[in-house]
């Protein structure tokens, strides 16, 4: 499937900025299975000075500095994506579950080790260690654990924006069942890792509006997150998303991943100056071949 992306952030300031430096990370990541064909960055104003480059875990991410005073700031990104994701291993061939943690501690898993520890965000949470656990039943194949903690998820968790912000604590998240999209992955992340299952935040976006006869997929028109989990040397990585309660396939496209979700934060920055401000998100995620008007 080929997908055309329009991310679009909007920054409305009380009082002009006066110098400002960005980290973004809105150009997606090329995997296997994930083919960038066109990808841009354009911004309002034209910064003073770009940088692109890659993070500590290999994603695509642009520098911009701005030395000029201005009371908005607006970036763009746009791209062409062509995803083709594989079908996940049959649940009952992976490995039990407990294998995959002892797999971390040997030559295999040397690289998944980080995805093992708590951050501020993720922390190891009693409560969320408590929910996964639920499903991880003594030697139960590890796919088959984590597509009923998907499940779970979505059928016992309410999607409900404003009820939580960026700093909402995963104790508050899994004790309320409800939140956002960032909210689900960290719950879960935490309490994964808890377990001692590797699992990292991933970024990206759905597809806006859905296949025919199927209904829409919650976190659309905004940026999406997911949760990515170690299956062990074997298999590898699958991504799960708990918000909508399916393995991510071809309605996603990948930004990257990271730790938490201040590993891969779309825009970040710091600035001078700029007091109050608003800020506006806009997505779309189409397929290229789609001009249906809205």
């Amino acid at each position: 499937m080929r997908y055309r992306v329009q991310h679009i952030t909007r920054y409305a300031y009380g009082t002009p900025v006066e110098l400002a430096a960005h980290m973004v990370h809105l150009r997606p990541r090329p995997r296997p299975w994930q083919t960038v064909i066109s990808d841009r960055i354009i911004t309002e104003p034209t910064p003073a000075r770009r940088r692109d480059g890659l993070d500590h875990f290999g994603n695509h991410v642009t520098w911009l500095f701005l030395d000029l005073p201005h009371a908005d700031f607006k970036v763009t990104a746009e791209s062409v994506v062509e995803v083709n994701c594989p079908a996940p291993p049959a649940a009952d061939a992976t490995s039990p579950w407990e294998d995959v943690v002892q797999a971390t501690r040997a030559h295999d898993g040397w690289q998944e080790v980080e995805f093992q520890f708590p951050t501020a965000m993720t922390p190891l949470d009693p409560g969320c260690r408590d929910y996964v656990s639920q499903s991880f039943t003594q030697h139960r194949p590890v796919l088959d654990a984590l597509l009923d903690l998907n499940s779970r998820f979505y059928n016992e968790f309410r999607f409900r924006s404003g009820v939580t912000t960026v700093s909402t604590p995963v104790s508050q998240v899994i004790a309320r069942r409800e939140g956002v999209c960032q909210d689900f992955s960290h719950a879960m992340i935490s309490g994964l890792r808890g377990i001692g299952i590797p699992a990292r935040y991933t970024s990206g976006y759905i597809r806006t509006r859905p296949p025919q006869g199927q209904a829409k997929r919650q976190g659309a028109d905004q940026s999406h997150a997911w949760v990515g989990c170690w299956l062990g040397p074997r298999h590898g990585w699958v991504d799960l998303d708990p918000t909508n309660g399916i393995v991510v396939k071809d309605e996603h496209v990948l930004l990257g991943w990271g730790r938490d979700f201040s590993d891969v934060s779309p825009v970040r920055g710091v600035i001078l100056g700029g007091g109050d401000h608003v800020v506006r998100v806009a997505v779309d995620l189409e397929p290229a071949e789609d001009r249906t008007p809205r």
